[in-house]
């Protein structure tokens, strides 16, 4: 361990004496119109729920062009993102290829006004040393997160210590805000944001003909699946949870999910009666626009959650060990429920009883 303390001690004081950059605690940073973020140390739903910080930006500075990098995991969240005039993809994966690297090494030495490094969840080194090397004339990152030193904040010139340990409940999308707010840069809308479009629309009408369903009836989606597994409602539940729903509403039910859902979804599809269309390995913006169409989408604490956050569908939330405070979608039509950090005490009829007020609420209109 100790060790360890010391190998990382070393590299970080070799990082400070070679690329460390002079600190400026001005906070006027002019009018930028080229700009890099560079989130790719962030999962999807995490992205997802910060799209007000794009928001902030364009709202701010309308004529401001921005590059956004990205994972190739969170990249699908971002396509087409009205917000966002460039995308490139980071994949630590393809360092060694030299074309990938010199496709890299172009976007970073464009010539920017700022350069980025949003923190939510966690500070990455990565994300800090894309920003040092980025040929931009300012560079805003964190000084510090909750308390936690940031060890490579030498890499920005105007650094920001973000602290919500007295606000405890507030939600990521203002969060996302916090490192640019000293800067005046804000916005009053936090909802998330996914761009679809006429061919996405298409493919979910073609979806919606394919499994004949009735334009009469009720569309209801769920998403059975998540990541961490204590973050999965039980199959049994959903199972009881939909034969209720079918029992008492005229309804046409999807799911949607990946291959990594493949389990999950087969265990429904088994243990029902009858027919839900299953919308799976679908490009995010179709799942979204899907979703746009439905009357009611119902899921765990993942991913696709904050997918549905970006539409006005009412959108029922399950959630256990994480704080809905800080990670449900908000809204009007955003509901989430939790009785503690075991989602397994979420009961059927806790959902039921929601969905039901929520469906009989669209019948009226």
């Amino acid at each position: 361990m100790a060790a360890n303390s010391f190998i990382s001690n070393f590299i970080y004081s070799i990082f400070e004496k070679t690329l460390a950059v002079e600190e400026n605690k001005s906070r006027d940073i002019g009018t930028p119109k080229k700009i890099i973020i560079i989130r790719q140390h962030n999962q999807l739903g995490d992205l997802l729920a910060g799209v007000s910080l794009f928001r902030a930006f364009k709202e701010t500075y309308p004529e401001s062009h921005i590059t956004l990098l990205v994972s190739p995991f969170n990249y699908p969240g971002m396509v087409k993102n009205k917000y966002i005039d460039r995308i490139f993809v980071f994949d630590k994966k393809e360092l060694f290829n030299p074309s990938y690297f010199v496709r890299l090494k172009k976007i970073l030495a464009e010539e920017y006004d700022l350069a980025i490094v949003p923190v939510v969840v966690s500070i990455s080194f990565t994300s800090n040393l894309l920003a040092r090397l980025s040929n931009s004339k300012i560079r805003i990152g964190p000084q510090s997160l909750d308390g936690k030193v940031n060890k490579s904040a030498f890499f920005f010139d105007r650094r920001v210590s973000i602290d919500w340990r007295n606000h405890p409940d507030s939600n990521v999308s203002e969060r996302s805000l916090d490192i640019v707010r000293p800067f005046r840069i804000n916005t009053e809308n936090y909802h998330s944001e996914i761009s679809f479009d006429d061919e996405e629309m298409k493919n979910v009408e073609k979806f919606l003909a394919d499994n004949n369903f009735d334009e009469n009836k009720n569309l209801v989606g769920l998403h059975v699946g998540a990541g961490k597994p204590s973050n999965r409602w039980s199959l049994q539940k959903y199972t009881l949870l939909i034969n209720r729903l079918n029992s008492a509403h005229s309804i046409n039910f999807y799911l949607t999910g990946s291959k990594t859902d493949k389990d999950e979804i087969d265990y429904l599809v088994n243990e029902l009666d009858f027919k839900v269309g299953l919308f799976i390995n679908r490009p995010i913006p179709e799942v979204a626009a899907l979703i746009s169409k439905s009357d009611l989408f119902i899921s765990n604490d993942t991913g696709i959650m904050h997918v549905s956050g970006t539409t006005d569908t009412p959108q029922i939330s399950i959630f256990g060990p994480t704080n809905p405070f800080n990670w449900a979608p908000i809204g009007p039509t955003k509901y989430f429920i939790r009785k503690s950090e075991l989602i397994e005490d979420v009961a059927v009829d806790d959902v039921y009883q929601l969905s039901n007020m929520i469906l009989r609420k669209v019948k009226q209109t």
